[in-house]
């Protein structure tokens, strides 16, 4: 993934809320269990009517060349052909992605 006439819309959980955002460039990470995701797009059409949850996402999202977003986190990739507006909503209906806890007292074997 990562040339740069694609659009990617990316959504994920974060601190209990959905968020939607798009992205030119997604891929997998060097960093163990991260997707990396960076050249947020904006929604620079609709100056006129500003939704205030994209306009939270471009302020928490000013000055970031690039995020490392964990696996478990991911809830859907989507190769699209236009950006549109990149949102937070509530995370009622979404669950985290179950991740086995390796190591612990579940994995031992007593004979």
């Amino acid at each position: 993934m990562g040339n740069s006439s694609e659009i990617y819309k990316i959504t994920f959980l974060n601190k209990g809320k959905v968020y939607e955002v798009f992205v030119k460039q997604v891929y997998q990470s060097d960093l163990y269990g991260f997707i990396e995701i960076e050249d947020y797009v904006f929604d620079e059409r609709s100056q006129l009517v500003v939704d205030p949850s994209e306009e939270k996402l471009k302020s928490e999202f000013a000055g970031v060349k690039r995020s490392f977003i964990p696996i478990q986190a991911i809830i859907r990739i989507d190769e699209v052909e236009k950006t549109g507006v990149s949102k937070i909503s509530s995370g009622d209906n979404v669950s985290p992605f179950p991740v086995p806890i390796v190591g612990g007292k579940a994995d031992r074997k007593d004979s």
